[in-house]
């Protein structure tokens, strides 16, 4: 077990350069809008712009800006600074990191719970009213955009501008000071990102929990007279669940890297999607690649502990 963690941990550091050498290789090596000119601003001077080239590095050989860059970021956690905001990216990161951590957490739980749930029901209820019913719903939750569930809702349920006016409305997490305010405040961005995820989960826990169910143990299970509940729960759910441990590290991971984007512009929470979201309409190049990196780091790491958590449901992963 121990050498398969660290040849876990050692490829994920290996993906991490290699991301960063992509992330170099399309900002800095690619024709596109030039760092220096972005930093000075608009009423810059041909000598500002110079100076700020070199304060930068990048009157340098791209071999020597890729070695500066890689120690700024693996040695010393830096990023750069911002253009917009023209402070640390990674201050600006860490500022709008609690907000996204309080979107995910939220989200993964409601998911979880009505994904699996449903999923489950769903296989062992195979061709039944309530299997199809569900089936239906989740591909019509799966199809409907993000944008566009998060308006509905708003339209519905927004306290603001809502026709039943029951949650909190866009940007109320941003005024929310207390920990019930701003779990109030996300009561309808939980709900919408966990929408179609949840669709997902069930279709996929439908299918594996079928598949499992035709296994030869869950039939000797069954032959030994154990009740049904207690062979559904001990036996095929802890077996059909492997696949769903390696979507959720994925899922957690994305969503932490920014990929909420959708859900915190439409509701206005300042998370890293929104920050991100915010640099791409400015053209601010170092927070988009900073949040790129950052984002990767957290895809990394959260698949090396679904690598793990595979490895302890499924034995046999450990050895391959």
């Amino acid at each position: 077990m121990g050498r398969y963690i660290i040849r876990r941990i050692l490829w994920g550091i290996a993906m991490l350069f290699i991301v960063s050498a992509v992330v170099f290789f399309i900002f800095y090596v690619l024709p596109s809008a030039d760092p220096a000119v972005l930093r000075a601003g608009r009423n810059a001077g041909p000598q500002q712009i110079a100076q700020i080239r070199h304060s930068l590095g990048l009157d340098k050989p791209i071999w020597q800006q890729y070695l500066i860059y890689v120690r700024q970021v693996f040695l010393h956690f830096d990023f750069g600074y911002s253009y917009q905001y023209n402070v640390p990216v990674r201050q600006l990161i860490f500022s709008r990191l609690p907000a996204t951590i309080w979107l995910t957490v939220g989200a993964v739980i409601i998911w979880l719970a009505l994904g699996l749930t449903v999923g489950i029901i769903s296989a062992v209820r195979r061709r039944s009213i309530v299997d199809r019913a569900s089936m239906t719903t989740s591909l019509a939750f799966i199809s409907a955009p993000v944008f566009w569930l998060g308006l509905v809702s708003l339209y519905l349920f927004a306290d603001d501008i809502g026709q039943f006016p029951i949650f909190p409305g866009q940007g109320s997490f941003a005024s929310a000071s207390t920990v019930f305010q701003k779990a109030g405040a996300m009561i309808l961005p939980w709900c919408v990102l966990a929408a179609a995820t949840s669709a997902v989960y069930a279709r996929y826990m439908r299918a594996s929990m079928i598949d499992t169910m035709g296994e030869d143990y869950i039939r000797t299970a069954r032959a030994k007279g154990l009740p049904e509940r207690t062979v559904i729960r001990r036996h095929a759910v802890r077996s059909a669940i492997t696949p769903i441990v390696t979507l959720l590290g994925l899922d957690v991971g994305i969503l932490l890297a920014g990929n909420a984007i959708l859900t915190e512009t439409v509701f206005n929470i300042p998370g890293v999607g929104r920050l991100l979201y915010n640099a791409i309409n400015v053209s601010d190049l170092t927070t988009i690649q900073g949040i790129t990196l950052f984002g990767a780091f957290f895809i990394v790491f959260f698949n090396l502990i679904v690598d793990i958590g595979y490895a302890y449901l499924d034995p046999r992963v450990r050895y391959t």
